[in-house]
């Protein structure tokens, strides 16, 4: 496997995003969400280097109550961008309200799950054609793979810097960025249903990205549900599909 240059990257990816906003929103602004895990705190470090620290806004959304929504707080403050606060509790209830009356058997567990991520992206968005903004995608090749993400929600976005990146690339990527270890070794959770991310997979992200970057892994039941998941969603990273009449000229 050959070296990861996380310097290197680093530039090179500081010198996409100005690019982008060069040929995609001239002037305009970064919005990004932000959680205080590695992704979003990686993604607006980045584009504080590409932009500078005056168009990058970062915006908070907990549902309800977030017990680590101090950690967001602190990466605002760190980077020295604008930090724009909205509590999304009220929408996701009401949303749930709505809809639990017109389904006999009620919200799904996975459509309850994926709700706040989606009322996420529909804050983002009214905020960036509030603010003359581009909405940043925070996922990254890890969570791609596996279809860790939800759809219309946090896969998302205008531009998305790390979704060619590995969980311990884009770590590696953060340090080179500058970022404290507080907000790239945190512990990875959606922030919505209260456990991390490599609970909810049932393998670590260690072992998923040397299986992506090498092709090797020990134990075949992780491998069969590493390949059932990749397979199962790789719709989410394509086009939707569309209806094509053939035409004869």
């Amino acid at each position: 496997m050959r070296e990861f240059r996380a310097i290197e990257v680093k530039d090179k990816c500081v010198a996409w995003i100005r690019d982008f906003f060069e040929k995609n929103g001239k002037d305009c602004n970064c919005i990004i969400g932000i959680s205080g895990g590695k992704d979003s705190s990686v993604v607006a470090a980045l584009c504080v280097e590409a932009l500078g620290k005056d168009r990058v806004i970062g915006v908070l959304m907990p549902n309800g109550e977030q017990s680590d929504i101090d950690v967001a707080e602190k990466l605002v403050e760190f980077l020295g961008i604008t930090g724009i606060t909205v509590n999304i509790g009220p929408v996701v209830q009401a949303v749930t309200q709505g809809v639990q009356p017109v389904l006999p058997e009620g919200l799904s567990n996975q459509a309850t799950v994926n709700l706040p991520a989606r009322i996420r992206m529909a804050v983002l968005y009214a905020i960036s054609q509030s603010k003359n903004g581009r909405v940043a995608n925070t996922c990254n090749l890890s969570e791609d793979w596996v279809g860790y993400s939800t759809r219309y929600g946090d896969s998302a976005g205008d531009f998305s810097p790390l979704s060619e990146l590995t969980v311990a690339e884009v770590k590696q990527v953060g340090k080179a960025a500058g970022l404290p270890d507080e907000f790239i070794d945190k512990v990875p959770s959606d922030g919505l249903c209260g456990k991390s991310d490599e609970d909810n997979l049932g393998f670590s992200y260690e072992v998923l990205d040397r299986y992506i970057r090498t092709g090797e892994i020990e134990d075949s039941v992780v491998k069969e549900k590493i390949d059932r998941l990749h397979e199962k969603n790789l719709f989410k990273l394509q086009l939707m599909p569309k209806f094509a009449e053939e035409r004869k000229g």
